[in-house]
């Protein structure tokens, strides 16, 4: 046989009965006499030994045998096979390409010619299309609005401190310097101040702009509360009064009040009560970062619309707010409709020093937070209005609440904490920031307004000022998506934030709001 072949070698299984019937026992069987039915027997029992012979693994290795005889003699189990695989002396074949004359041989062909300039084509009609592509996009995506013209106050709410001593533990101005971190943690982009000039009661003879009050403190605490402001970018605004009626004394000259304002560098803020326009000429040649703020009684739309186009002024105290429910979002439609959000001042006290939780309900708090500073234009807030103080109490940070009660503390703290994050969002979100304003929803007793700027994110004010739970608000004007996400709501339990919300079936539980936002589509 070839040795290069594969080799077979079989074993005959020993018999079964060699051990116990010995050598000769192939010869003659041990019962001479048997009959053919016992040999058929015997022929059964070789046939099953023989197949399970054949089930036994084909395999060189050892096991232990059934008979110990044939262990310690190393005999290999029946039916081993034995395999001899040769190996393959020859190289293998290594595909080793074209050389560099082959290459040049085939580079010349005219198929390899006409191929590569084809590929060349494809490309070039490729890199063509997708460059026309890109310009077909841009030219056919929206144009990008143009940001609207801003002034400085209009980039967040304004902080209103009137009573200098009642706000202050050290009742000076160096108490309202050390608080100055904490106002622009609110975000406040300009702070109210004053009165802070010497101005006698009914003394207009004696009133002197250049000279700090002594009941409020010195020229260096005055300069020292400008600078630590202006670091902070908050912008500080006087209230200088400068038009009494009359037509004597040392301030009733337009070039002196002007010269005063220009010395003082701050912004100017009157609380006069405007009626004319020459009141607005005292201040034409000053600074044009300076705002000129009047203070009206009037609460009809078009009053304070007529007195903000007559008078010349930046900005207009009024008690629009204070009006019927039904009338309030009307006034605000009107007087945005005419007037620049520039322009646009929103107080719920109007030119009084009073507080929101004493005007419009403790309870209610929270809720004109969000008006105000949801509103087209600017806020501005009382001191004390950030954590729901009233009138009859005294000014104090939420860490030094003395004999007050632990419930109390909770609310001023949760009051504040709401107030810092929609001032926070306002500053940053084009739609709240001066984004168009489109009227929802407005009955006795809910209100509901749509914040829009170009491509960006959208924002839903709802409110409800009912002592029971508001009507199913019907949002109609604009094309609106079927849910929104809230992102506050003075409510968390009912609508907590991040929580989605269906439009077509938006309510509000009693004298709560809510601010919900959904992206431009």
């Amino acid at each position: 046989m070839n040795p290069d072949e594969t080799h077979l070698e079989l074993k005959d299984a020993p018999d079964r009965d060699a051990a116990r019937t010995g050598p000769d026992a192939d010869q003659v069987p041990p019962d001479a006499d048997a009959t053919e039915a016992d040999v058929s027997e015997a022929d059964l029992d070789q046939d099953q030994d023989q197949e399970e012979q054949e089930k036994q693994p084909m395999t060189g290795g050892e096991q232990r045998p059934a008979d110990g005889a044939a262990a310690g003699n190393g005999a290999e189990k029946n039916g081993a096979v034995k395999l001899k695989i040769p190996e393959d002396e020859e190289d293998q074949v290594q595909f080793t390409g074209l050389n560099k004359e082959e290459l040049l041989r085939v580079a010349g062909t005219p198929g390899w010619v006409r191929t590569r300039w084809a590929l060349l084509v494809v490309f070039w009609l490729g890199w063509l299309g997708m460059l026309g592509g890109a310009v077909l996009i841009i030219l056919q995506a929206p144009r990008c609005r143009d940001l609207p013209p801003t002034r400085w106050w209009t980039h967040g709410p304004l902080y209103r401190v009137g009573n200098i001593q009642a706000f202050s533990e050290t009742q000076n101005l160096k108490g309202l310097e050390q608080k100055v971190d904490r106002l622009s943690e609110l975000k406040v982009k300009g702070l109210l101040v004053g009165p802070v000039h010497v101005a006698p009661p009914d003394d207009a003879m004696n009133l002197s702009f250049e000279e700090v009050s002594p009941d409020v403190g010195n020229l260096e605490q005055f300069k020292g509360l400008v600078q630590a402001a202006h670091k902070k970018g908050i912008s500080v605004v006087l209230d200088l009064t400068p038009n009494y009626l009359g037509s004597s004394g040392p301030w009733f000259s337009n070039v002196t009040v002007t010269s005063v304002a220009e010395r003082l560098k701050v912004r100017a803020f009157t609380r006069s009560h405007v009626q004319a326009s020459n009141h607005a000429e005292m201040f034409q040649h000053v600074r044009n970062d300076m705002v000129l703020i009047g203070v009206t009684d009037r609460s009809s739309a078009e009053d304070v619309s007529a007195l903000l186009s007559s008078t010349r002024v930046d900005l207009l105290l009024s008690r629009v707010l204070r009006a019927d429910t039904t009338e309030r979002a009307q006034s605000v439609q009107r007087l945005y409709s005419t007037h620049s959000q520039n322009n646009l001042l929103w107080s719920l006290e109007g030119g009084a020093e009073g507080h929101m939780a004493s005007v419009g309900g403790a309870a209610l708090v929270q809720l004109y937070q969000l008006l105000l500073l949801t509103l087209p234009g600017t806020a501005v807030f009382n001191y004390g209005d950030e954590i729901g103080l009233k009138d009859e109490m005294l000014w104090d940070s939420d860490e030094e609440l003395n004999g007050t009660l632990q419930e109390e503390r909770l609310q001023r703290r949760s009051c504040r904490s709401f107030f810092q994050t929609v001032s926070e969002l306002r500053v940053k979100e084009r739609s709240l920031l001066f984004g168009d304003f489109v009227l929802l929803f407005n009955s006795s007793s809910s209100l509901a307004y749509l914040r829009v700027w170009d491509q960006s994110q959208r924002y839903l004010a709802a409110f409800n000022w009912a002592e029971e739970e508001g009507e199913e608000l019907r949002l109609s004007g604009v094309e609106l998506p079927r849910w929104a996400t809230v992102v506050v709501s003075t409510n968390s339990s009912a609508l907590p934030a991040n929580a989605h919300v269906e439009l077509t079936a938006l309510r509000l539980e009693a004298g709560h709001a809510a601010l919900l936002k959904f992206p431009y589509a």
